[in-house]
């Protein structure tokens, strides 16, 4: 499933402050908003570009679950307009010597750490380009050893959306950090083996299948522990309440469910468990 938005025609074509636009920032930590450190990012945010549009996507990322977050700005990033920019901060090396980063993506900018973050970006959009956040502007004048959400990377959003240009944030970086996430195999007899990569909060076990891998009409039977589904569904609804079934989520990839009810707590299943998909 490929992205829709327009790719701007150079580096800087992003920018929404050079249009007639309020510019887009979206903010997404495993931060919770308990404590204030969603704020301060916001409040950074305000003071360099007051214009901005402020938008959650989410602070519920589970704690230092960076593949959680890769999922859930792949899975949400090409629904924004070209020319958003996207911050997000799942960052348990804060303060080491991994790089905080700029990348360009579908007409879009990613703001965050180099720890595999942009790994489902990369892999639903490709990535235009890559560049470490080194200009001076792009820091607070302290910066805080275990906050760079607040003192990097909300600073640099900011300053994007005032009208710098991706160019002049740093050098240029060849390839950024991706996570070594599973990748499904074709058998000889057209069957697809994947696993599970995320459940969310309804129970969703949500599987590294890609619905452009296979038809659905010609699905003989979805597996997974001592579970077996006869076919793809299209609706929760298709079954009765508190039964399974499989079909392709909102993200593109294939998923089991339970009406009404979570796969994951019924049938005791989770992260890192086999699919077996047969034609």
């Amino acid at each position: 499933m490929r992205s829709t938005q327009p790719k701007p025609q150079d580096a800087t074509a992003f920018v929404c402050a050079a249009s007639n636009m309020r510019p887009i920032i979206t903010l997404s930590t495993d931060f919770g908003t308990r404590d204030p450190y969603v704020a301060a990012m916001k409040g950074v945010c305000l003071t360099i570009c007051p214009d901005v549009n402020l938008v959650d996507l989410t602070h519920e990322i589970t704690h230092h679950d960076i593949l959680e977050g890769a999922l859930f700005l792949g899975g949400c990033v090409g629904d924004f307009p070209a020319g958003t920019i996207h911050c997000a901060v799942v960052d348990p090396g804060v303060g080491s010597t991994r790089q905080p980063l700029v990348a360009n993506t579908a007409g879009q900018v990613v703001v965050c750490p180099d720890n595999g973050l942009l790994t489902r970006i990369h892999q639903r959009y490709g990535i235009d380009q890559v560049r470490r956040i080194e200009h001076p502007d792009c820091f607070a004048d302290s910066v805080s050893s275990t906050f760079h959400g607040r003192d990097v990377f909300a600073v640099t959003t900011a300053r994007l959306a005032s009208g710098m240009s991706i160019d002049d944030v740093g050098s240029l970086l060849d390839k950024p950090e991706l996570l070594s996430i599973a990748t499904p195999c074709v058998g000889p007899d057209d069957g697809i083996q994947g696993e599970v990569i995320h459940v969310d909060r309804f129970g969703n076990l949500i599987t590294n299948v890609d619905c452009e891998m296979f038809e659905p009409l010609n699905i003989s039977a979805v597996n997974i522990g001592n579970l077996s589904l006869q076919q793809v569904s299209q609706t929760y609804s298709d079954v009765a309440r508190g039964e399974p079934i499989a079909l392709i989520g909102g993200s593109g990839l294939l998923e089991i469910a339970v009406n009404c009810g979570s796969a994951a707590g019924q049938f005791g299943l989770g992260r890192n468990e086999r699919v077996q998909v047969s034609a």
